[in-house]
């Protein structure tokens, strides 16, 4: 992952066709980003945060801002109450229970 100017670019290397490529992610714009080497796709993505940053700014538009982090989930109330007794035995917030959980995967 690469953090610039509170954006986060997740980075994958294809190995057929050598290179690195990404994507900014927490935004509904797309902004993608490659490079053959670790300096080049680092260089890349700021290049690609800056030029959406000026592309909102000519257009007055406002730029997306990045993620929270939060979001709501729905859950059956008999899941919601077997997560919450599991946390409880914890000693954890629910949140904290499933942040964990999810780490595991």
């Amino acid at each position: 992952m690469l953090k610039y100017k509170g954006y986060t670019g997740f980075v994958v290397y294809d190995d057929e066709a050598r290179i690195f490529h990404g994507d900014v992610v927490g935004l509904r714009a797309v902004i993608t980003f490659q490079g053959s080497t670790v300096d080049e796709i680092e260089q890349s993505f700021k290049d690609s945060v800056d030029d959406y940053l000026d592309w909102c700014k000519a257009r007055k538009k406002e730029p997306e801002t990045p993620t929270s982090g939060k979001f709501n989930l729905r859950l059956p109330p008999e899941l919601y109450v077997k997560i919450a007794a599991q946390a409880a035995q914890q000693h954890m917030s629910m949140n904290t229970y499933i942040i964990n959980k999810l780490n595991v995967a």
